[in-house]
């Protein structure tokens, strides 16, 4: 009797073992929780079908692709890159529609900037989580004194680059209002790029010593990679309607522009 009693109780401690580790098991295969910045990332949209710009994991390729339209790429010049992504406050979503649920398909423009400060600086402040609707900022991308290509905004997504803008093209006046509170802008088809503005001129002054021949280089490069027009590609003064914004200071159109048609034969 004895001995049937032990039994049952070994059975019983088997069972609860057996459980035991189901149950470890199953802990430990349950997925992790998302981090807050990556639950908190704006779904993509149907956005404009030609995005300007390639992804940042494709820019080593020279290879032409349809989405850059068969450009062939200066086999001389590879620029270096970084990646530092904006925190999803300062960067939204592309819409098909405006706030008054007027369809839009603009096609894409470029949009060159300056830091007006230095890159470190600038990617900083995009990285900040502002609340304040009004400090929200960002570029798509950020050109360096030494030609370094840095990533802020995946072009999916609408930087906040240019508030209360228009874009003057062959069709006429071009701009997306997509908030109730603020005017509106280009910033629903554009792609911001800026330039790390030179030492001399981080003030208010109206010109400085200009970009370093990197810079041309490279933002040369960057755009030849998209199949946006020359008749599409601004500047930051050229789209403004505040009358504030004078950027890019001491900018040679001549000079990009003979690179980019160089980078694009």
């Amino acid at each position: 009797m004895r001995g049937n009693v032990w039994l049952v109780r070994g059975l019983l401690i088997f069972s609860q073992l057996a459980a035991l580790i189901t149950f470890i098991a199953i802990i430990g295969q349950k997925k992790p929780p998302e981090s807050p910045a990556i639950a908190s990332m704006p779904v993509i949209p149907n956005i404009i079908a030609s995005s300007p710009i390639i992804a940042p994991e494709k820019v080593s390729q020279t290879t032409p692709s349809p989405q850059i339209n068969k450009i062939e790429f200066a086999a001389n010049y590879q620029p270096r890159y970084e990646i530092s992504w904006a925190h999803p406050n300062n960067y939204g979503p592309r819409y098909d529609r405006d706030v008054n649920g007027v369809a839009v398909n603009n096609q894409p423009i470029i949009v060159i900037h300056e830091t007006v400060n230095s890159a470190t600086s600038a990617v900083n402040n995009f990285q900040t989580p502002h609340t304040n609707e009004n400090a929200q900022v960002s570029y798509h991308t950020l050109i360096k004194l030494d030609g370094t290509i840095i990533y802020i905004v995946p072009r999916e997504f609408r930087a906040f680059g240019a508030g209360n803008s228009v874009f003057r093209g062959s069709k006429g006046i071009e701009t997306v209002k997509t908030h109730l509170q603020f005017p509106p802008s280009v910033n629903n088809f554009a792609y911001h790029v800026a330039f790390e503005t030179p030492l001399d001129g981080r003030n208010n002054t109206k010109n400085h010593s200009g970009y370093t021949q990197l810079q041309y280089n490279s933002l040369a490069w960057l755009i030849a990679q998209s199949s946006v027009p020359e008749a599409r590609i601004t500047t930051h003064k050229a789209v403004d309607r505040s009358g504030q914004r004078i950027d890019p200071r001491s900018f040679n159109s001549e000079k990009f522009l003979s690179l980019l048609k160089s980078y694009r034969r």
